[in-house]
């Protein structure tokens, strides 16, 4: 099982990791915050303080086009939140 699919880089998680030195990844819905906590400190080699998780609900979406409108749903997902001990920094851009 692949626990970590992609980091969520908004506004907001950035603001949150130069904050408070937290970062947002979206993970897989089956796995737990022990494997969680595991995944990213194998991957990124920094130790992690805590994480919170949620489950963000799957939204319906609409929109006019020239053949009507046209409903769709955007999928559900689980998002994770995760604080590093200070003085360490997650490096979100060196694998690009």
């Amino acid at each position: 099982m692949d626990i970590l699919i992609r980091p969520i880089i908004t506004e907001k998680a950035t603001a949150a990791s130069e904050d408070f030195n937290c970062y947002v990844f979206e993970v897989d819905k089956r796995a737990n915050k022990v494997q969680i906590k595991k995944a990213i400190e194998s991957f990124y080699g920094v130790n992690i303080d805590s994480v919170r998780t949620m489950i963000v609900a799957a939204k319906k979406s609409m929109r006019q086009t020239k053949a009507g409108m046209i409903e769709g749903k955007k999928k559900s997902y689980k998002k994770a939140i995760v604080q590093v001990r200070s003085g360490e920094v997650i490096d979100l851009y060196s694998n690009i």
